[in-house]
């Protein structure tokens, strides 16, 4: 149906931009919250607590450049859709890896890693933190809209 995929067109649209805002430089958000957000409401959560519930994954896991952060909040959001709650419900948790799987690779054919210091090119522990701040400023929101534009494919 024609208008089915111009409206995920606008939704992943929306979607993006969406995240874009919440990672501006100016409002302090990270790139974890910025995509993690960007689904959240979707799925009943409110704004405050995912914001909370993200807030720990940016940097790399609490900027220690590793899992990119963009990558962790989209994991976070198909954990969302499709998470096992349930004790004795193992196709959830199935069917949730390989959508993770799948994410992680699609996001990997784009940039050829999930790692946060790769993905940035430095060490962002050791890193003096204005280039940090401004190569991420440059970089992440790429990465941000990469994460968004897949997780939401997959959705």
């Amino acid at each position: 149906m024609p208008g089915d995929k111009t409206e995920q067109t606008l939704q992943t649209f929306d979607r993006v931009e969406k995240a874009l805002s919440t990672f501006d430089r100016a409002t302090g958000f990270n790139c974890a919250q910025s995509v993690f957000t960007a689904f959240s409401g979707d799925f009943g959560l409110d704004r405050e607590t995912a914001l909370k519930l993200s807030c720990g994954l940016g940097g790399g896991m609490g900027r220690c450049g590793q899992a990119c952060g963009a990558v962790s909040g989209a994991v976070m959001a198909l954990g969302l859709k499709y998470g096992k709650y349930l004790q004795d419900d193992n196709e959830s948790k199935e069917r949730t890896y390989s959508t993770v799987q799948e994410f992680i690779k699609q996001f990997t054919e784009r940039n050829k890693t999930v790692n946060c210091n790769e993905l940035v090119g430095l060490d962002i522990r050791t890193a003096d933190k204005q280039l940090v701040k401004e190569t991420c400023a440059n970089v992440c929101p790429g990465f941000v809209k990469d994460a968004v534009e897949i997780a939401g494919s997959l959705l």
